[in-house]
């Protein structure tokens, strides 16, 4: 509660300074994404004007309490039965982070110790495959045991998964003569005569590869992402899943990095619209807000600031379900999970997620569980999330909505004007931390170290 209060009272000095000053980089929206650069670059010693448009911080990474949630989706007031409203940490856009993941390391590096952050190991991973519920298996060991391969295959992807865990480029003795930057992942998994089936688990679920492509491209990078899955998977003795998820939902997560930035003389503006931004000569020169104008050499946002500098790539849907039971037909009835449902799985295009946190993680009283489904849309809302709606069982409230998804149209190095990706459908930051990755790099000019 004090290092909360602390905090208060720092912002608010800070919201009291005039905008009239020359910055280092400016940062327009509270997102995920612009957090964590925000905080970055402030560390990095640049003088950082973080402004957003809301009254909060988070963007689409917000969490809300129940009134607020119940308010937000125009359900009137919540009913008393569910408990107090202060109980509810709801987050928009709930995504999970892998235990070695790009995000996570950078959390241990900048703000997970400093600001005592509390992160929770989900229970499960699943994906659907004919109508049930399967375990996705990680490990070698995993292989040998699930339900989704027969026995002789089972044994051949056990095999598989070890070459894979025990390769290292740089020891050749690891590689079987194999040259992973030129061999496809197709060739790769023929020469262990992998079903389709197996290979599309292994791409969907535990790659988490967002479509088919993989197989005809070098197979290395998919080898790393199935090494990632496993020594994530591992890190914890309890090793039931590669996910954590945060105590009190995401929105520590963006706030923990505005502090960081505000530690180091960033100044954040709050509820404080950007009238135009201020081009010169094609490249980036300031910010207008209430007749005052912010000067820097670049900016960072999200993409609803630059209206003329991004293009639609689609919409998502997403839909918060409140139950008072766990996810049916999960073995072990997890109080927290992931299901990826495949494409091929539902006849879509794309694969659709569910996420369920519940009690343990403080976002909900006991006995409570959010489920969140989300998928692109390809036909209509509704119709996009029946499949993953119709595994969760008796549905007590539903918040549905959906988001347009957007993308720079350069990458910022000419115009300053470095703009962020939509967040997608999928239930990880996987993507996401490599956009975070990717921006730090073209703002700086080099790599981000989290050694």
């Amino acid at each position: 509660v004090s290092t909360q209060s602390t905090w208060g009272l720092n912002t608010a000095k800070r919201l009291s300074r005039t905008m009239d000053e020359q910055y280092d980089a400016i940062v327009l929206g509270t997102g995920m994404t612009e957090c964590v650069l925000s905080g970055l670059l402030s560390m990095k010693g640049l003088k950082v004007l973080h402004m957003d448009r809301n009254p909060y911080y988070g963007g689409e990474c917000a969490s809300l309490n129940l009134e607020q949630l119940y308010a937000k989706f125009n359900k009137g007031p919540p009913p008393a039965d569910l408990g107090k409203s202060h109980q509810f940490n709801v987050d928009l856009t709930p995504k999970l982070l892998m235990a070695n993941g790009n995000l996570v390391k950078i959390l241990r590096k900048t703000v997970s110790d400093r600001y005592s952050m509390e992160f929770l190991l989900i229970e499960g991973s699943y994906i659907v495959r004919g109508g049930k519920i399967h375990k996705v298996p990680a490990t070698d060991k995993e292989a040998l045991t699930s339900a989704l391969m027969g026995i002789f295959e089972k044994r051949r992807c056990a095999k598989f998964l070890s070459y894979v865990q025990d390769y290292d480029p740089a020891e050749p003795k690891t590689q079987k003569g194999y040259d992973l930057n030129t061999m496809t992942f197709k060739e790769l998994v023929t020469k262990y005569d992998l079903e389709s089936a197996t290979v599309d688990f292994l791409g969907t679920a535990v790659a988490l590869e967002l479509t088919d492509e993989f197989l005809k491209k070098p197979a290395l990078p998919t080898v790393k992402k199935l090494q990632l899955y496993e020594e994530s998977a591992t890190m914890y003795q309890q090793g039931k899943s590669p996910y954590v998820y945060p105590m009190y939902g995401l929105s520590d997560i963006p706030q923990a990095f505005a502090r960081l930035c505000a530690v180091h003389g960033g100044t954040y503006m709050l509820h404080k619209n950007v009238d135009k931004i201020h081009m010169e000569d094609g490249v980036f020169a300031g910010v207008e807000s209430e007749g005052q104008v912010a000067k820097a050499p670049m900016v960072v946002g999200d993409p609803t600031y630059f209206a003329d500098k991004v293009r639609k790539t689609g919409q998502v849907v997403r839909c918060i379900c409140l139950l008072d039971h766990p996810i049916p037909n999960i073995s072990d009835n997890s109080k927290s999970c992931q299901i990826i449902l495949p494409g091929k799985e539902t006849k879509r295009a794309h694969d659709s997620y569910i996420v369920c946190v519940s009690g343990i993680h403080k976002v909900c009283p006991d006995g409570l569980y959010l489920a969140i489904v989300s998928a692109t849309v390809e036909t209509t809302p509704e119709k996009d999330i029946a499949h993953g709606l119709s595994l969760l069982g008796t549905i007590k409230e539903k918040f549905m909505a959906v988001y347009d998804q957007f993308e720079p149209l350069a990458d910022g190095t000419k115009d300053k004007c470095f703009i962020s990706k939509s967040l997608d459908a999928t239930s990880t930051f996987e993507t996401c931390g490599e956009d975070i990755l990717d921006l730090y790099q073209r703002i700086t000019g080099t790599p981000y170290t989290s050694d």
